[in-house]
């Protein structure tokens, strides 16, 4: 028998227990700041507090970096939308690789004006020389990354790595020379390598299509204002500026500026097929062979990432997690603008992530992205 005393304070020694319990058991999620909430908007067509956690842990989460823009867009119109401090609707963004996408729209429109030919041999000069191998290489091989060219895109140390020499060392005054130079390291069309090089070579065959001139200056204003009047005007792009090396080659590869909304206006310009507003800018046919599996890479089609596994396994996307019609423009220190047509969903997030946090931001995208159902 417990004696009296006993059985008064044995419960009350049971009690922080019995509360720590009920706590553990009653306690939810962190509760969203103002900031996350405002975030959302009222009926963003999915549930909303889901959404705005997703959204905030791009922002909250230390181990996706530093997120400075996201904007989530459904069916055309914006349901999330918030900047860290410091960046604001205003602010350019260096797109970095997305800028390939924009050369890879910029040559579709070349091809659509008969300017350029897909499958004919790119018109490089220094490549038309009799017994040249590298003047068979063809439009199509150079968007899909297939040229065969001798190719280092990273390297230990940094400054080794053909991207680092070609942008910012000894080939930074003459891009296109320094991409075009190097010999073939596998027959044109047999290998897929990434390489940010050949989205310069495909600047320089733009800019060779729209004049004969060779003066910095007149390549500029060639290409400047192709793409002003083509692409950027007619999307809305208002504050999408590209960079020009000094022999007048537009950096295709990596140097476009523009805000966040215009990112995303570029995004639903290809979710659209190239459309805007019911109005054909591009062919709807040129977007739907950016987004086509290459011979070499089923991950990649030309110009952009495909939403399968890279032919090592590994996963740049999403597979399995939303549909495998989402494709995307993806950019050095994580900028990406994800464009899921049947999820009728835009995704631009831009920021400063490093390579070993990417692992962990591909998965928060996948979170936010698998909050949305595909379109009935």
């Amino acid at each position: 028998m417990i004696p009296r005393r006993a059985s008064l304070i044995l419960p009350l020694l049971a009690l922080p227990a019995l509360i720590g319990c009920g706590s553990g058991r009653d306690q939810g999620p962190p509760p969203l700041s103002p900031a996350a909430l405002a975030a959302v908007v009222e009926k963003p067509g999915v549930p909303r507090l889901p959404l705005a956690r997703a959204a905030d842990a791009l922002f909250t989460d230390p181990a996706v970096g530093e997120t400075r823009a996201l904007l989530v867009l459904r069916a055309g119109k914006i349901v999330s939308e918030r900047y860290a401090p410091g960046y604001h609707a205003g602010t350019r963004f260096l797109g970095w690789s997305m800028s390939k996408c924009v050369t890879g729209v910029l040559t579709g429109l070349l091809v659509a004006d008969g300017r350029l030919r897909l499958d004919e041999p790119a018109p490089i000069r220094t490549w038309q020389r009799p017994g040249d191998a590298r003047g068979e290489i063809t439009l199509r091989q150079l968007l899909q990354m297939r040229s065969g060219l001798r190719h280092r895109e990273e390297a230990d140390p940094r400054y080794e790595a053909d991207t680092v020499r070609m942008l910012f060392l000894d080939g930074r005054d003459d891009m296109a020379a320094y991409a075009e130079a190097p010999p073939l390291e596998a027959e044109p069309g047999a290998k897929w390598e990434y390489s940010s090089a050949t989205s310069v070579i495909l600047a320089d065959a733009a800019a060779g299509a729209l004049t004969d001139r060779r003066e910095p200056a007149l390549r500029r204003q060639a290409v400047g204002d192709y793409l002003r009047t083509r692409l950027f005007e007619p999307v809305g792009m208002r504050s999408a500026q590209p960079e020009f090396d000094a022999a007048g080659t537009l950096i295709g590869g990596s140097m476009i500026h523009a805000n966040a909304r215009d990112w995303a206006k570029f995004g639903e310009f290809l979710r659209n097929g190239g459309a805007v507003v019911g109005a054909q800018i591009l062919p709807r046919g040129w977007v739907e062979f950016m987004t086509e599996p290459n011979p070499r890479n089923p991950g990649y089609g030309a110009q952009v990432w495909l939403n399968r596994p890279q032919p090592d396994g590994h996963e740049v996307l999403f597979p399995g997690q939303a549909p495998a019609s989402l494709f995307a423009c993806i950019g050095h220190l994580g900028q990406y603008i994800l464009v899921s047509p049947e999820q009728r969903l835009t995704v631009v997030r831009l920021g400063k992530t490093d390579a070993e946090q990417r692992e962990a931001l591909r998965r928060r995208l996948a979170e936010l992205v698998s909050l949305f159902p595909e379109a009935d």
